[in-house]
């Protein structure tokens, strides 16, 4: 075995598994151990499980020695984000005011990846309530980006988006209301698959914005974004928003390339727009080219203005989230953090006219892209205008962000995928997004690993990672 440990894919780690030429415990120490070296300098970890890692490694090497095999995943280390409820673990969704919380039962996500017999390191930092940060006045420090710490990893998936990236974990869960999963991925040069809504149940997750709201992995490569889909998707009769279709076949085709497939580049979402940087534009056309040499069609897209579904988005999600913590937010108001009253107060004031509204736009928006991926079969579109910011990019008192354009996914309920495209000239991760028709992330898919293969970008890591 010539590759570090925390270098192995899952599905080379399962390899070694099964061949027993590694067991889970030594995977899971190590993954331990790089929590040990590495987190004090990214705070991707709020609550470390080495009880609970250990205890599920050895379980993974006991059914391996007796030839009970379930799954890919099994006797991989792996973490959630704390907005996912773990029972007897707490989950404290970065706030204080569920600072102590310590569920009684797994979410959903949560069962099925114990029953897949992964081994859970911890849970991961995340803005409060998924809302609120990159802050300093929670009970728990921000994440930082490990290409750069003085940087943001994103949000709210922050800690998901570091820990991958930094090689503490292959994959990690996070949520998508309006780009949580794509931003980190982005910033922190990760894939970052938010799935069709509906296809993944998120029961026993923390809403943020129930209309809104997805459940789905951040993961060092298209494949292994694929190994967790296939163990996260299907129905589940008691989240009303889930759908009760077929699961699809997440890697059948992962190898198949893009011959003859028809690409859309959304250039008008992102050219000309203040903060855009040349890099990331760059990037992307350097990806479409890739596409085309391939023997892809790559043309020109268009889809309605970009500030329509961002508008919509946000009046529907704070609209939301207010609702969700109305309670608190009246009775406990000095409990939030600042960045979460900030934008929580904003829902106080959406009126019904405006939600009717909002959902009006919002089924035109979703027609008009499904209108256009029935021409093409995937969209490229930009994600982050410009590489992670740092920290004191903003005023003081005010969240450092960069202009992101991850919100149309989440209107209209699309798969979108954001994958590595490249470097910025001071070592800080490019990234792009690949929209996909309703339940067609074996297309999404496809498409990110044709160009995570031709762009090869798999093989650096932050410096920190060693």
């Amino acid at each position: 075995m010539s590759a570090a440990l925390h270098e192995l894919s899952i599905a080379e780690a399962g390899a070694l598994l099964r061949k027993g030429e590694v067991s889970s415990r030594q995977l899971t120490e190590h993954a331990l151990a790089r929590i040990a070296a590495i987190d004090p300098a990214i705070n991707a970890f709020i609550t470390v499980t080495p009880e609970r890692a250990l205890a599920d490694a050895d379980a993974a090497d006991a059914d391996f020695r007796a030839g009970v095999d379930r799954g890919p995943m099994q006797g991989v280390p792996y973490a959630l984000k704390d907005i996912f409820d773990t029972a007897g673990i707490r989950t404290t969704c970065h706030s204080k005011l569920r600072e102590n919380n310590i569920p009684e039962e797994d979410s959903v996500v949560a069962a099925r990846f114990r029953a897949s017999g992964g081994a859970l390191l911890g849970k991961l930092s995340t803005h409060e309530f998924a809302l609120g940060g990159p802050s300093f006045d929670l009970p728990f420090p921000p994440a930082r980006n490990p290409w750069n710490p003085d940087h943001i990893p994103g949000g709210s998936s922050s800690g998901s988006g570091a820990a991958v990236a930094a090689g503490i974990v292959r994959m990690a869960m996070g949520s998508d209301t309006g780009g949580s999963i794509r931003g980190p991925a982005s910033y922190c040069g990760t894939v970052g698959l938010k799935p069709t809504y509906g296809l993944v149940s998120r029961r026993g997750v923390f809403p943020l914005a129930y209309s809104l709201d997805h459940c789905g992995p951040l993961a060092w490569s298209v494949e292994d974004a694929a190994i967790a889909m296939d163990i996260i998707a299907g129905h589940d009769p008691l989240d009303p928003a889930s759908a009760d279709v077929p699961k699809p076949d997440f890697r059948g085709s992962l190898t198949r390339g893009v011959k003859g497939l028809r690409v859309g580049v959304v250039r008008h979402f992102h050219e000309g727009l203040a903060g855009l940087s040349p890099e990331v534009s760059g990037a992307i056309e350097d990806a479409a080219r890739q596409l085309s040499s391939l023997g892809a069609e790559v043309e020109d897209a268009r889809l309605p203005d970009y500030e329509l579904f961002n508008a919509c988005g946000r009046v529907i999600m704070f609209a939301e989230a207010f609702a969700i913590h109305e309670k608190d937010f009246q009775t406990r108001p000095r409990d939030f953090g600042l960045f979460t009253w900030l934008r929580m107060t904003l829902g106080a004031f959406v009126t019904g006219s405006d939600i009717i509204q909002a959902h009006r736009l919002r089924r035109e928006l979703a027609l008009a892209v499904n209108k256009t991926l029935s021409t093409y079969d995937v969209l490229l579109t930009a994600g982050a205008l410009a590489p992670a910011p740092r920290f004191d990019a903003a005023p003081p008192g005010m969240p450092a962000n960069a202009p992101l354009l991850n919100s149309p996914a989440n209107v209209t309920g699309n798969p979108a995928m954001s994958i590595p495209i490249g470097f910025s000239s001071d070592g800080l991760p490019l990234g792009m997004q690949i929209y996909g028709r309703y339940f067609d992330e074996p297309m999404v898919l496809r498409v990110g690993a044709a160009l995570e293969k031709a762009i090869d970008s798999r093989g650096r890591r932050p410096a920190l990672a060693g």
